[in-house]
């Protein structure tokens, strides 16, 4: 390994006063606001596909199993390309790498939002679930290579001291879109069809990409002679070798193979378990340019789509609540995180009631988010910069194997009921946390 060391950007630690200044410190860099906004038009265009693509598949399929299908399509590939995508964020420029990503993304949008024009996926045909699952693929690979190098970049542009703040500004970034971006999209579909849905994808991901090409380049990591595959298991005998790390990306998988199946199983709840009486909701009256809302809750597509954004009200009051904090005590908090959303989901995925999922949605939105905030701060404090890349590409792997617990808990939904495979899953992170609060201290004590 080479003895030379990276130049870091030279950041101006001003000390923000008050909780306010606290909160968004890291705004304070104009490299980091431009970074936060482009940022913001990838993750719009990312929530907007989750609604379109799980309610399109399901209008295509009427089929559970198909929604893990569609999920195991992104998953594979990105599982294949991420530890040669950490590897990359640890050897070259990472904003390249980002840039290249964003442009792919945008031409896959593109892509399905031309071919529903053209016809090759109709609904009304049930038509082009297989031109949707290549597109995916491609989808899964890019993201793979990219997602290391997004989450590798953000120490580079803002330094050690604010990376918590800057981690929770992200994912209070992620959590407005959540709040905004699937509302939009369920209600451009119940009024214009998913065709323009596709579209707006597209140009939101190209703004994105003309953002991110304003962005300083940070240096990666300088040139080796070993190979790509010397450095992978490098890495990944850094990682086997720190128990801290271990413990963390470990209660991260469990976190997300646990909780992460209720995305893309939504669509069946909002149509097949959160049923509405229009009567219920007649006092509610007209949201002027929507109509009544009675009628439009009978439309499991505004239904998904309201569900989606209730639950960023809970994630963006706990992703702000993360930013604000100083660092101490963030490892139990990590932990009451992850066994509030245990708690919060299961309750979410046995109620019939859709007010209150609406309610309940609220509490999974905060946990989940608080969750993911901490443990990518908690992660990224404890590697050191010359593996970052890398150890963040494992952290980023966790999410596509999501995808394989989404397949597995959508088939089971065919076989047991939805709401048993959904909640039973869930309902399993309490003891998980419960296990880490007795057992792992270092875990539990990490400030």
């Amino acid at each position: 390994m080479s003895n030379q060391t990276v130049a870091r950007p030279t950041i101006t630690v001003d000390r923000p006063s008050g909780w306010g200044g606290r909160t968004f410190d890291s705004f304070r860099l104009p490299q980091y606001r431009l970074f936060w906004f482009a940022v913001m038009m990838q993750m719009a265009a990312m929530n907007m596909q989750m609604v379109a693509q799980a309610w399109l598949v399901y209008e295509l399929t009427d089929s559970y199993t198909m929604l893990g299908v569609m999920a195991l399509a992104s998953a594979v590939p990105m599982l294949f390309m991420s530890l040669y995508g950490g590897a990359l964020a640890d050897r070259v420029a990472k904003k390249r790498v980002i840039v290249w990503g964003q442009f792919a993304v945008a031409v896959v949008a593109l892509a399905n939002a031309l071919a529903i024009t053209l016809g090759i996926i109709d609904v009304e045909l049930k038509v082009g679930v297989g031109f949707l699952l290549g597109m995916a693929v491609a989808q899964g690979f890019v993201q793979g290579v990219v997602m290391p190098s997004r989450q590798s970049i953000i120490p580079e542009i803002v330094g050690p001291a604010r990376l918590t703040n800057a981690v929770a500004l992200n994912m209070a970034g992620m959590n407005i879109n959540r709040l905004m971006a699937p509302a939009l999209a369920g209600v451009l579909i119940a009024l214009s069809g998913v065709e323009l849905v596709y579209y707006a994808m597209a140009a939101l991901n190209f703004a994105g990409l003309a953002l991110i090409a304003f962005l300083k380049v940070t240096r990666g990591m300088p040139r080796r002679r070993s190979t790509t595959r010397a450095d992978i298991m490098e890495g990944l005998s850094y990682v086997r070798n720190n128990t801290v790390i271990m413990g963390l990306l470990f209660l991260t998988l469990l976190s997300v193979l646990l909780s992460m199946p209720y995305i893309f199983l939504m669509p069946a709840f909002a149509r097949d378990v959160q049923a509405v009486n229009p009567g219920e909701y007649a006092w509610v009256g007209r949201i002027p340019l929507l109509g009544e809302v009675p009628e439009l809750l009978t439309k499991s597509s505004f239904r998904l789509g309201l569900l989606t954004s209730i639950s960023g009200v809970g994630a963006l009051v706990g992703s702000l609540i993360i930013a604000s904090m100083r660092s101490r005590n963030r490892g139990s908090a990590f932990l009451w995180s992850v066994l509030g959303l245990g708690m919060a989901l299961g309750l979410y995925a046995f109620t019939r009631s859709y007010a209150l999922a609406l309610l309940l949605i609220i509490g999974v939105g905060f946990t989940q988010s608080a969750r993911m905030a901490l443990s990518n701060a908690l992660v990224q404090d404890a590697v050191d910069d010359e593996h970052r890349g890398r150890v963040m590409s494992i952290y980023m792997m966790e999410f596509g194997l999501s995808s394989f617990s989404t397949f597995g808990v959508a088939v089971l939904a065919d076989v047991i009921g939805i709401q048993w495979a959904v909640g039973g899953a869930a309902f399993l992170l309490i003891p998980v946390a419960l296990y880490y609060f007795a057992f792992m201290p270092s875990i539990r004590r990490m400030q």
